[in-house]
């Protein structure tokens, strides 16, 4: 079965494990999809992405409150 993977850096958790900094590391300031038995069980966000992505819900939910 396909799964639907939403970053471009896949790790398995096994990766994750040995090396959390050096996995985040590897996708670069982007998400990394974590994998567990080939399916995505999670995604890596590094802290920077993260922040940008809450400012940008921030911003959203303001706009839709003002109208």
């Amino acid at each position: 079965m396909a799964h639907r993977v939403l970053a471009e850096m896949t790790a398995s958790v096994s990766e994750l494990k040995k090396n959390p900094l050096g996995t985040v590391a590897a996708g670069e300031d982007f998400p990394v999809a974590i994998l567990s038995r080939n399916k995505p069980a999670f995604y890596c966000i590094p802290a920077k992405a993260f922040e940008a992505m809450m400012e940008r819900l921030e911003v959203s939910k303001k706009l839709r409150t003002d109208e």
